[in-house]
């Protein structure tokens, strides 16, 4: 219907009939367009060039009855009719109705002037009528076009009910998991899942109670003869519009168990990899304590507090890696200091402190080729640069450092006033900590220098805790 104006087309032989049918829509003409055929053959003229939303029609005409242009089962969705007749006849009404008029009406004044609340009612039932049978229609071809691809897939397809029994199975479950369709259909698909597995898949039907309508999951499913292979089932609930709840569920699933096999393989070597990594790491660092034995101990130490300092400032596992790396390298690079430097009993000379200066160069040149090893590199390139800019090797300032080696720096200097040296005794706790104080913003980051203090506390307590019970 065009701008919402309802085209009428009145079939009525008998004039003063039509007259008043047409004089009640007179002060409607702006919801209502009417004409008027005399006869069947006029009608159907008509309609061939212009398809009226509505017919009104008397039931006897010059040349047939009105029947004619009823609906039939080829044509679900012909015009509407609405049929006249000036007896009332009970069997014609019956006849009428289930032919498909959608409304009878026997003539008389109060009946005809009545006409256009008839018309109305009988546009919206047509209306309602029309839609449920274009639904129908599209819920037979969606089930043609979803039997159609079930039954070529090679996934296999399947339809649940809300707790999920089988409705439904496609002819691909016997290749996947060796049963007939009608095996699994009206079981209960918990059956066949694995008992480990089957709590997630509870919790997705749960959790589909709630809102949730696509979602996939990976679980092992038994196969007919017993094993257990590996499913990725993607799924999606189908909704009642009105009530919003689960009137089926339907699912798509494929054997990965090939890919399953492979990630672990693949893990379990990147695992190895990994734990090769770390004892290459351990192997180097026992090596620089095994020819510095002055600081034997140290690096241990050091890598433990950077850690827990990095844990209180947020970092993320994959940092911690990363950062328990660069800790145990951080003196890498004396491994190039030649030993009557590395190993003098007394104090080195400006030329030897020179050399010594350059060992977190050192560490950059030997371990920078190294790909895995990148990302730790901040700390032993930079654990020497200072807040104020007086570091070593590029006399970087504030901000500019890198955070994790502003980090170690402070952890650094801890450690090596807080514990033995040949050549001096380890300073009390409170005096290690009112130096790191007072170089607050000069040696170090000033609100790094806040946190730290505040793990140092932490530690302390705990130790002494830990005395007090032992």
């Amino acid at each position: 219907m065009s701008d919402n104006v309802i085209t009428i087309l009145l079939i009525e032989d008998e004039d003063p009939h039509a007259e008043l049918i047409q004089r009640a829509f007179e002060d409607q003409e702006n919801s209502f367009r009417f004409f008027r055929a005399k006869s069947l053959h006029q009608a159907r003229t008509f309609i061939a060039q212009c398809k009226p939303d509505l017919i009104i029609a008397d039931w006897r005409l010059p040349d047939g009855e009105s029947m004619e242009l009823l609906p039939n089962q080829d044509d679900p969705l012909a015009i509407p009719v609405i049929l006249m007749t000036s007896y009332g006849n009970e069997r014609i009404a019956v006849e009428a109705l289930k032919s498909g008029a959608l409304d009878y009406v026997v003539k008389s004044p109060e009946a005809l002037m009545d006409m256009p609340h008839l018309a109305e009612r009988a546009i919206e039932q047509w209306a309602a009528r029309a839609e449920r049978a274009r639904m129908q229609k599209a819920l037979l071809e969606s089930e043609a076009q979803f039997r159609l691809l079930a039954e070529n897939a090679s996934d296999m397809i399947s339809r649940h009910t809300s707790d999920g029994i089988f409705l439904y199975v496609s002819p691909a479950c016997e290749t996947l998991l060796g049963y007939q369709p009608n095996e699994l259909v009206g079981k209960s698909t918990l059956d066949f899942i694995h008992v480990e597995d089957r709590p997630q898949i509870l919790k997705y039907t749960k959790t589909n109670q709630s809102g949730l309508l696509v979602y996939s999951i990976t679980y092992r499913a038994r196969h007919k003869n017993g094993r257990y292979i590996w499913l990725e089932t993607s799924a999606r609930a189908i909704t009642d519009k009105k009530t919003g709840s689960i009137i089926e569920i339907q699912a798509a699933s494929r054997d990965i168990t090939e890919r399953i096999h492979s990630q672990r393989a693949l893990q379990t070597a990147h695992e190895n990899l990994q734990e090769a990594y770390e004892r290459t790491i351990e192997g180097w660092v026992r090596a620089l304590d095994l020819r510095d034995r002055e600081t034997e101990g140290h690096t241990q130490r050091v890598t433990e507090l950077t850690l827990k300092f990095a844990r209180a400032l947020g970092f993320s596992d994959e940092d911690l890696v990363h950062i328990r790396r660069g800790a145990l390298l951080h003196d890498m690079g004396k491994m190039a200091i030649p030993d009557d430097i590395l190993q003098k009993p007394g104090p080195l000379s400006e030329k030897e402190w020179e050399e010594m200066r350059r060992h977190p160069s050192y560490a950059y040149e030997m371990l920078s080729r190294i790909s895995y090893l990148r990302r730790a590199l901040e700390i032993p390139y930079c654990h020497h640069e200072r807040w104020d800019g007086s570091g070593y090797p590029q006399g970087l300032k504030g901000e500019a450092i890198p955070l994790v080696a502003r980090m170690f720096a402070i952890v650094d200097v801890w450690d090596a006033l807080s514990n033995d040296r040949p050549y001096r005794k380890p300073l009390p706790r409170e005096e290690v900590c009112q130096y790191i104080y007072d170089n607050s913003g000069k040696l170090f980051d000033p609100k790094l220098v806040d946190v730290f203090l505040s793990v140092i506390d932490k530690e302390l307590k705990i130790i002494c805790n830990n005395n007090v019970a032992a």
